[in-house]
Order: structure tokens, then sequence, then C-alpha cells
């Protein structure tokens, strides 16, 4: 449904939300910086390739029913592009006061005092964070009711430059090292370089914990592959060598999440994919956009992988076996 001049207002179940300027090109296309975008909601593409606030909008719509069990209860940090991936960005931890009151908050602590997090549990909440010109999602690892608690554990496969078929490689690795551990896993392109593998946990153990066994998998396969992969964390020591980093399991730490888009040309998407998806050799981290990241939701592809959260006991013993 449409609302006045420069805005459009979008029903997202009881409620209905107000894009400001829909026309407004976040995305530019390959012509110039101001390059139509798509029509709205059609799905044909511009001619040069940009997206609009509205295409953004229509987006998050379609892909809501796939993205919002990863997001319920989790207190986000916004990636925002008020001016478009062309402008500058800031990073937003703090709810604003002006947000509507129907957008829940959760204040937590942090060095010093606390910070108001938006939680996004419907789809009213994610198209106005959209409206807001939020690019990117980033959520933790914990929900707001447990948040010294993580109930996903993440690897964040880094590659030294763009050779993906590395990533790849690696990720296939420690796909076979969680399948010794008995530990589900699923594999997710991050719509940048990467690849993140998640890891669903009960939530029982604490952030101390479950960095520690993180580090120490990451620890083991890269000493089982030391000219390939590494856990150094500074950049010139790791050489050409892939960083297998485990530093986003920590309190008040983020990691993209599934579904969100990405702030580079062509408005890439974090996507989620199955473990066979992983050996076509076409396969890169910007596989999936905004156009067609929905048709990879709809075949669900982690299915049934977030309700087999498990505890770490077990497998640190099978860990600590393999490390003899």
């Amino acid at each position: 449904m449409s609302g006045g001049e420069g805005a459009r207002r979008v029903r997202a179940g009881r409620r209905t939300v107000e894009v400001h300027r829909p026309d407004k090109v976040l995305f530019p296309g390959d012509g110039d910086g101001e390059g139509d975008g798509r029509g709205e909601g059609d799905g044909s593409g511009g001619d040069a390739g940009g997206y609009t606030k509205g295409d953004l909008v229509d987006y998050h719509r379609a892909v809501a029913p796939f993205m919002l069990p990863h997001l319920r209860g989790r207190p986000l940090m916004l990636e925002r592009h008020p001016d478009g991936i062309a402008g500058p960005r800031f990073m937003q931890k703090n709810t604003p006061e002006h947000y509507p009151e129907w957008i829940r908050r959760v204040e937590l602590a942090k060095e010093g005092g606390t910070v108001r997090h938006a939680v996004c549990d419907d789809t009213a909440t994610l198209l106005y964070l959209v409206d807001q010109a939020s690019i990117t999602l980033h959520r933790w690892l914990s929900r707001a009711d447990h948040p010294h608690h993580p109930d996903r554990m993440v690897f964040d496969l880094d590659p030294a430059g763009d050779d993906f078929e590395a990533v790849r490689e690696a990720a296939g690795l420690l796909g076979e090292l969680l399948d010794e551990l008995k530990l589900p896993s699923a594999p997710m392109t991050t719509g940048s370089r990467g690849l993140h593998v998640v890891v669903p946990l009960n939530g029982r153990h604490d952030f101390d914990e479950v960095r520690a066994f993180a580090r120490d998998v990451a620890d083991t396969l890269a000493g089982a592959h030391p000219g390939r992969l590494t856990t150094a964390a500074r950049k010139k020591e790791r050489g050409e060598r892939l960083y297998l980093d485990i530093q986003r399991n920590a309190y008040a730490q983020t990691a993209v999440a599934p579904f969100t888009v990405r702030p580079l040309p062509g408005a890439p998407v974090a996507t989620p994919i199955t473990w066979e998806q992983l050996d076509d050799p076409e396969l890169t981290a910007r596989r999936w956009t905004v156009a067609d990241a929905v048709e990879q939701a709809r075949t669900n592809p982690w299915s049934g992988l977030l309700d087999r959260g498990r505890a770490l006991g077990p497998a640190r013993r099978r860990l600590n076996a393999l490390r003899g």
C-alpha cells in the first residue's frame, strides 16, 4: 500500500511500516552513482543493476520467514549507510529514543555502562530497520535472556586474498573434524570473501568455555595443515594461509546474520548453504544477491540444524583424544 509523497506504507503482520524515500538508490548501478534501481518488487533488475531502498524492503519482506528465526531474541548491531554504500557508514549499537515503542530493546552491560540494543523479533521491526538504511545486521551469538551463554559457535574462514577454492577446502576439512567430534554444523557464504561454519549449542556453556573449545578445534586443524591454515591473529604472521578466526565467540561480539545484505556492489547476501553445495566449484562468497537469495532460502539448506544444539562436554573429550 502506498503512503504520502516520498513515502510508501508496507503492511507487516499487525503493523504498517512507513518507508521513507523508497526510490533512494542505496546500491548504485554500473553506470553511475545515481543509476535507477529496480522497479518495486518486480525482481527484474535496473538497467545498471542498482538497488533502491524499496528493493531492499521487498527483499526483506520476502526473506523474513527464513531470516527471523536467526534474529529473534538476539541483540543486534546495525551497519547503516544512510547515503548508500558509496557514502559513509556507521555502526549502531544503541537504539535511538525515536525508534517506535513496539521495537524491542534490551539493555546489556558493557565496560563502564550499558548499551540498549535493538532486537528484531518480527517483520515490522526488520522493515523499520531497513528504512533506517541498516544494510547489514550483525547478531550476537547469545540471546538477550542469557547473554553470557551462546547457543551458536562460529568459525570464520578468512582467506588471504580472493581465493575461494582455499575457503572451500578449509571448510571441508573443518566440517570433517566437527563430524568426528559428533557436532552438527552448517556453512554460510558471508557475501564478502569468506565462509562461516556455524555449530548450534545448547546454551549451557559460557563464552570463555566456547571460545576455548573453538580455539582448540582451530589449532588442531591448523596443526594438521600448517602450510594452508593458521590461527595467527596478526596478518603479517599469516602469509598466504587462510585464517581460522574464532574471535567472534565472545560476549558482545557479533557475526553477520544469515540472509543479511552486505554493503558491496551488486548487494550480495550472507547465505546459508548445504555441505553438498560447498562441492560446487563455481561457488563464491558472493554467489547470492538480493535478486536470488530468497530462492536459496526456500530450499531450507539448514533443515533441522537449529534444533540440534549440543553440549560441548562429549565433543571436548573426543577432541582431547584426537589431540593425544
